[in-house]
């Protein structure tokens, strides 16, 4: 308690009229005030106390919160993100037509180490190396006794390699939660689906994105939250049919690659697509740095094997003749030989007389009757027909793969050029290419671009041929199967026609083989009601039942692909119909 003293003259006076000693009450005073100073320093220094103290509090609770998440936290590979950053795994299925699983989402672990928990580094490396063969043990021991706090093992492990890696028993060893991309189907349809990797990574998740195919191309559709899921146009067993098929027959005909294209006619859309050599996509192998890229079982035939297709050509020089009126069916064409344009010549494979026919001229496959047909549709027309068909830009088919297969031009688009461009030499394309303009060819006359995406009806674009000039060029096709080179390629019921081409292979430091070809068969199936086209190429293709070995399409292409449509019409829906026999009535679904 504060004593409060009097006024000291006050306190004196009093004092002396009391009798009291003043000297007494001055000494008195002193002692309060001395008392009072003591008191207030001493309340300072108890407030002062306190503040620091709540300071400490403050801090010891801040730093033991701190401790106490990172010790009940999972560790994570450091990695530069932006503040805030999330991993989305989630991404939508991929179903074929009829909804069939082509690609989906599939939850594994994730296999991680923080050395410093470890209690036997030696020990937990040689249990790894003994489960994953890939890994080394010394290298493992040496990660696991260094400076590392923390690395990855393995990406994606089975439950059985979970199992194994648990019955280690080492704590530094743990598991981490994420998704992976399973390709059920394995190898099948692997071209168009491309593949999935890891994007941004943590312990927990890891974000799953597109690396080539539609799983690219559509990479942002498959990983927004709103989509279920990517329906194609593929059907799953057409697919699977025509893989086998085309995997038999390139091993027959001993042949390096191979590659197909099933397209409706109306529509564009593919209903099956294979390259050969294939891979899956599940364990999709390293891109190929050396060597011919089209040795390498990523390489995409279809859309990327740019090549000069030879005499599936002719088709269109005649097509484009009718059109202009130049010629019909029946017009003689001067088809003696050989025909010299300056120091070149343009032969025959063999001698077919001094005139034929137009429709002969298609039969029979005379590089110098269509030459002489494009001489008379000229350099220009040729062009633009060429363009119209999409014969000279990318693709726009749905798989980031098609835009690095653009067509090679002629330098100089010379008469002698349309001469060679009007049987496949001079101009290279894809199959993809070429499926779309026998396409335009069987539908009426009008272009379609190919799509894997599934249509909910047909899709036609600018008119490229008439009508008239489409029915005569169905009559041709069916004749060539019929009467002309590819007899092998006729199948009962259903009433193939199409058109042989065989073309010199270029080698890559400039000219062509003397023994190796391209060999290709485009057709289109019913004949007199068309719906779907197919074209086969057969890369190096060499049939060796005979005496001598033969390369032609008609010895090798043709059978195979005659084969397919065999195997796939009755999937599609297609009945076998009684033989209608020469094609004079035929049913163009058109508008």
């Amino acid at each position: 308690m504060i004593r409060t003293p009097l006024r000291p003259l006050a306190r004196i006076l009093d004092a002396r009229e009391k009798g009291e000693n003043p000297d007494a009450i001055e000494r008195e005073n002193i002692r309060i005030r001395h008392e009072q100073m003591r008191d207030a320093a001493r309340q300072r220094a108890e407030g002062r106390l306190l503040i620091l103290g709540v300071f400490f509090l403050c801090a010891f609770l801040v730093v033991g919160g701190r401790m106490g998440m990172m010790a009940t936290s999972e560790p994570r590979e450091p990695r530069a993100e932006a503040p805030g950053s999330v991993i989305h795994a989630a991404r939508a299925d991929i179903v074929d037509r009829h909804g069939n699983l082509l690609a989906t989402n599939f939850e594994t672990h994730a296999l991680y180490a923080q050395p410093p928990h470890m209690v036997d580094p030696a020990q937990a490396a040689k249990g790894l190396a003994q489960i994953f063969p890939d890994l080394d043990e010394k290298e493992l021991l040496a990660d696991f006794t260094g400076s590392r706090k923390f690395l990855w093992i393995k990406r994606r492990i089975s439950p059985e390699q979970m199992q194994a890696v648990h019955e280690i028993g080492d704590p530094g060893l743990l598991f981490g939660a994420r998704d992976m991309r399973l390709y059920p189907n394995g190898s099948l349809g692997a071209h168009v689906l491309g593949g999935a990797s890891y994007g941004k990574e943590g312990v927990n998740a890891a974000e799953v994105i597109g690396v080539a195919g539609v799983e690219k191309y559509f990479d942002d559709y498959l990983r927004d939250p709103a989509n279920d899921e990517l329906r194609l146009s593929l059907d799953l067993t057409v697919q699977a049919a025509a893989e086998r098929v085309l995997y038999g027959g390139m091993k027959l005909m001993n042949a390096k690659g191979a590659t197909s294209v099933l397209m409706d006619v109306h529509t564009g859309e593919v209903i099956s697509v294979v390259s050969l050599p294939t891979f899956d996509p599940n364990k999709r192998p390293r891109p190929q740095v050396t060597g011919d890229a089209s040795d390498s079982p990523l390489f995409n035939r279809s859309v990327q094997g740019v090549y000069e297709l030879g005499s599936v050509f002719k088709i269109f020089t005649a097509a484009q003749a009718m059109d202009l009126g130049i010629v019909n069916p029946e017009t003689v064409i001067d088809t003696r030989g050989p025909l010299r344009w300056g120091k070149f010549r343009i032969r025959d494979f063999r001698n077919y007389g001094n005139e034929m026919t137009v429709s002969k001229v298609i039969v029979k496959s005379s590089n110098i009757g269509t030459a002489r047909i494009a001489q008379d549709i000229g350099v220009q027309r040729q062009r633009d027909l060429m363009k119209k068909l999409g014969m000279l830009e990318a693709t726009n088919f749905e798989i980031v793969e098609a835009a690095g297969g653009r067509p090679l031009l002629p330098a100089n688009w010379s008469e002698l050029s349309a001469m060679t461009i009007s049987y496949g030499h001079g101009l290279s394309t894809s199959p993809m290419h070429l499926a779309a303009g026998y396409a335009a060819l069987a539908n009426g006359g009008f272009r379609v671009e190919p799509t894997i995406l599934k249509q909910n009806g047909p899709r036609l674009g600018d008119r490229v041929f008439s009508e008239k000039a489409s029915r005569e060029a169905l009559r041709m096709l069916r004749r060539v199967v019929t009467e002309g080179t590819a007899s092998f390629g006729d199948v009962k019921g259903y009433a193939v026609g199409g058109k042989t081409g065989t073309a010199d292979k270029p080698r890559p430091q400039g000219g062509y083989y003397e023994d190796k070809v391209l060999a290709t068969f485009a057709s289109v199936f019913p004949a007199h009601d068309p719906r779907y086209v197919l074209v086969v190429t057969l890369d190096e293709p060499i049939d060796t039942t005979g005496d001598e070995p033969r390369r032609t399409a008609g010895w090798t292409a043709v059978p195979v692909a005659a084969e397919m449509i065999r195997r796939v019409a009755p999937l599609l829906g297609l009945r076998p119909t009684v033989e209608p026999g020469p094609v004079t009535d035929i049913k163009l679904t058109s508008n």
